[in-house]
């Protein structure tokens, strides 16, 4: 049976979304682009609109799961602060609908794609590329969010594995 997977890329400027299908450890390019509400919003309305995008996205291309990267932390802690709301959104609308939602380090959606944890975007687009090579991929939002969505489907697999070795 095909499993469907979103991945998230959380942010409040341009959120990365990817769907991809997953039969067994094939992988398959279903759709991926960027929600980008108005800079010029403020902020509920910013969270708002991110919210009613991934509502489309969800009622659109019907996930089994979703995927979405942690929060890191940075040097500036309003704009963390920030970015963990636009994540609360991104955990929100699979969750309210009962999609399952996995929650992935930056390092390891890299490592688990390209095979280095501190890889650089470039080389992230690049590895999706080549995994998803109908994607097309045109923005590092897509790709990372792409990249997400591909970890997810390597560490659930993992995971069925291990149990069905137990």
């Amino acid at each position: 049976m095909a499993i469907r997977i979103l991945g998230i890329d959380p942010g409040l400027r341009h959120m990365g979304w990817g769907v991809i299908s997953t039969v067994g450890t094939r992988l398959s390019y279903v759709a991926s682009g960027r929600i980008s509400p108005r800079a010029s919003l403020p902020l509920a309305e910013r969270l708002a609109a991110l919210h009613a995008g991934l509502e489309e996205l969800l009622d659109a291309h019907g996930p089994h799961e979703a995927a979405v990267e942690e929060t890191f932390v940075n040097k500036d802690p309003v704009s963390t602060l920030k970015l963990g709301q636009a994540r609360g959104i991104a955990l929100l609308a699979p969750a309210q609908r009962g999609v399952p939602v996995g929650e992935y380090a930056a390092n390891q959606v890299k490592k688990t794609v390209v095979g280095v944890g501190h890889a650089d975007k470039k080389q992230v687009q690049a590895m999706v590329s080549v995994l998803l090579p109908k994607a097309g991929v045109s923005s590092a939002d897509e790709a990372d969010a792409l990249a997400i969505a591909i970890c997810h489907a390597h560490q659930r697999g993992a995971a069925r594995l291990k149990a069905i070795a137990s």
